[in-house]
C-alpha cells in the first residue's frame, strides 16, 4: 500500500477493506511519483512519508503485520545514509514490524546495514531483497533507480554475456542463489525476492537451495 494519489480518509477506507477482508498484512510504502513526474507529490489530503502510513494502518488495522522498505545502500532522496537509517527507525518505531530491503548484488552490503540498524536500536526482522537478472539493461536501470551498485565481477560477467539473453539469465540464477545460501547460512530471517512476474527465476532459485 502506497501513499500515491489518495487523501487520508481514502487510505482509511482501502485499509479497513483490507482489515474485514482478512488481509493482516501489508508492505507500507511511501511510493514513487506517477510516471513522467521526478518529484513526490502527497495528495493535498494525503501522506507525505511512508512512517505516516504505518501510523495509520497501525491506529485502523491494530492487529495488522506491517513491513516497510529500507535501503542498504541509502535511499537516493536522502541527504546521507545517517539521515536514511533515522527515517527507518522513525518507521519502524510507528509500528513496522519488519524490514524489507531494496535490492542488493554485495551481501557485505547488507551484512553492514544490519548492523548498522542494530546499532540504531531497530531489532525487527530485517529481510534481504534479492534481485534475480534476467536482462542486463533491466537490471542496470533498476540499480540507477534505487542506487543500488553493481559489484564489479558482476557487471563483468554480464558484459561477457552481451545480448545472450539465456546467459545472461543463467549467470543471473547462479550470482542470486550463491548470495540466498550465504545469507541463510548467517542468519537472515528468509529472503524476499523481486521476479518482476516471472516464476521461473524463483523456482529455479528454489530448487537451488534445496
Amino acid at each position: 500500500l502506497t501513499c500515491v494519489g489518495h487523501s487520508r480518509d481514502e487510505l482509511c477506507e482501502i485499509i479497513s477493506q483490507f482489515k474485514d477482508s482478512g488481509l493482516n498484512q501489508i508492505m507500507a510504502l511511501r511510493g514513487d511519483p506517477p510516471q513522467g513526474e521526478t518529484d513526490f507529490q502527497p495528495h493535498p489530503d494525503g501522506l507525505r512519508y511512508a512512517n505516516e502510513l504505518v501510523h495509520l494502518i497501525r491506529e485502523v488495522h491494530p492487529d495488522c503485520t506491517i513491513g516497510v522498505a529500507g535501503y542498504p545502500e541509502k535511499h537516493p532522496e536522502a541527504g546521507s545514509a545517517e539521515i536514511d537509517l533515522l527515517n527507518l527507525k522513525r518507521k519502524v518505531d510507528a509500528g513496522g514490524d519488519f524490514v524489507t530491503t531494496q535490492l542488493f548484488f554485495d551481501n557485505q552490503i547488507y551484512f553492514d546495514f544490519v548492523e548498522r540498524c542494530r546499532d540504531a536500536g531497530i531489532q525487527v526482522p530485517i529481510l534481504p531483497g534479492l534481485l534475480c537478472i534476467t536482462s542486463a539493461e533491466q537490471a542496470r536501470r533498476f540499480c540507477k533507480l534505487c542506487g543500488t551498485s553493481i559489484p564489479s565481477e558482476l557487471e563483468s560477467q554480464l558484459e561477457d554475456a552481451g545480448e545472450d539473453k539465456e546467459r545472461v539469465e543463467a549467470l543471473g540464477i547462479e550470482w542470486i542463489q550463491r548470495q540466498a545460501r550465504e545469507l541463510l547460512e548467517k542468519g537472515a530471517p528468509g529472503i524476499h525476492l523481486y521476479i518482476l512476474n516471472r516464476s521461473g527465476p524463483a523456482i529455479q532459485l528454489m530448487e537451488g537451495l534445496k
